[in-house]
């Protein structure tokens, strides 16, 4: 389902989640990571005291540097993994969190960001007013942080190929094409129905919604509540944000064509 469709009884309301799970993978990531934390933790504050419960598991893949240090001085839950995998380690973020929450574990709304991305203080009750309008996953969208500084061509370049498609008038509603595990949200039962995360070291977050449109789930894209990710030279994935922008730095490593859009 899509952010362009109208409201409708099969949207019925539902009772917001008693508990979120904030799920973040970090391969040395020590010098982001508190950003992120700290960005999380004001969307949490956010909920309001009378709001669910709010449980934030790093996991540290593979770090050679205080990463986990770094998380557990910003209050989050760390799990340490060896596998040098995106994929597994959000999988393995995703089953600490569940554990930790116990009973409210079925019923928990999973939101997922990455190491080197910063999200609005909305963000998860944004998240939750869709959550409790039915909506079992949420796609959202990327911008690309100011720092570090992004060569304004570059920019353009993306932007060109990025927000293709987008209505002129912003108002409108984007049923936009991109699935980033920087900007995703979805209920616990649907995640565990579809398989979860799979051990890839790219394109995770694409293979589970993917996963969840097979299921005929309630997915809404939405560009309502960007987040802010860093755009840097030296990007941990060599298929994900980092390296589209990089291409578009360096088209002659890539050659004549225009690099593929992580999606």
């Amino acid at each position: 389902m899509r952010e362009a469709r109208s409201a409708s009884d099969e949207r019925a309301e539902r009772r917001p989640p008693p508990a979120i799970a904030v799920v973040v993978p970090a391969h040395n990531e020590s010098a982001l990571l508190g950003a992120t934390l700290r960005s999380t933790r004001a969307a949490a504050r956010r909920l309001g005291p009378d709001g669910p419960r709010v449980v934030t598991v790093v996991a540290a893949d593979a770090c050679t540097d205080g990463t986990a240090a770094v998380a557990r001085r910003h209050g989050a839950h760390v799990v340490e993994v060896s596998r040098r995998n995106v994929g597994a380690a959000r999988a393995a973020a995703v089953t600490a969190a569940l554990g930790l929450l116990g009973e409210d574990a079925w019923r928990t709304w999973i939101a997922v960001t990455d190491a080197d991305t910063v999200v609005p203080a909305r963000w998860l009750s944004h998240q939750l007013f869709h959550a409790g309008r039915g909506w079992e996953c949420v796609v959202g969208t990327v911008r690309v942080a100011s720092h570090p500084p992004v060569d304004k061509a570059v920019l353009h370049r993306h932007d060109a190929l990025y927000f293709a498609g987008r209505p002129p008038v912003r108002r409108l509603p984007w049923d936009h094409p991109h699935v980033h595990g920087a900007n995703l949200g979805v209920t616990a039962e649907a995640y565990r129905s579809a398989g979860g995360f799979p051990p890839l070291t790219h394109g995770e977050d694409r293979a589970l919604v993917a996963a969840l449109e097979r299921e005929g789930r309630r997915i809404l894209r939405t560009d309502r509540c960007p987040v802010r990710t860093a755009g840097r030279s030296t990007p941990r994935a060599p298929h994900g944000f980092g390296a589209f922008l990089r291409a578009l730095d360096h088209p002659a490593e890539t050659g004549a064509e225009p690099p593929e859009l992580p999606r």
